[in-house]
């Protein structure tokens, strides 16, 4: 399980390394096999080690590609997916597409989310945590949860 907010940095090539107590469990997880991707919803990464991508991708192929929604989360989720492995220093290479597309520089945010990760920039992730957005109402599976 993934915990916690971890402040790196990304080189100019793109290459960022992984602190040491995540790189611990990838290796346990996954032998450091990766599959990052585009978030659906965010200017950010999802960062899966690849057996719990290999669990949701069926899930991802099977919505249905006639609706608008499902065709977009489809093309964001599949069409940026990327496999990586973490090198022998415990890096790991972003190509220029996934940088791009979550507005990537030197400081980075890589923030745990259970099962997966999440990799921000930091500054979208300052702006995130400083955004006051009500933009939904609260699920019912929240009502009731007591924190």
């Amino acid at each position: 399980m993934f915990l916690g907010s971890h402040s790196i940095s990304m080189d100019a090539k793109g290459r960022l390394a992984i602190p040491a107590r995540i790189r611990e469990s990838l290796m346990e997880l996954c032998a450091g096999k990766l599959v990052i991707t585009a978030h659906t919803e965010e200017r950010c990464l999802l960062v899966y080690p690849e057996p719990q991508w290999l669990d949701i991708l069926p899930k991802i192929e099977a919505l249905p590609s006639f609706n608008k929604v499902a065709r977009r989360t489809q093309r964001l989720l599949i069409g940026y997916a990327t496999p990586l492995e973490v090198d022998a220093n415990g890096r790991v290479l972003l190509p220029p597409t996934l940088r791009e597309y979550a507005q990537l520089d030197k400081k980075l945010m890589l923030i745990g989310q259970g099962k997966k990760l999440e990799l921000w920039s930091e500054a979208s992730w300052a702006t995130w945590l400083d955004c006051d957005d009500d933009d939904g109402e609260m699920p019912d599976e929240m009502q009731s949860l007591s924190l």
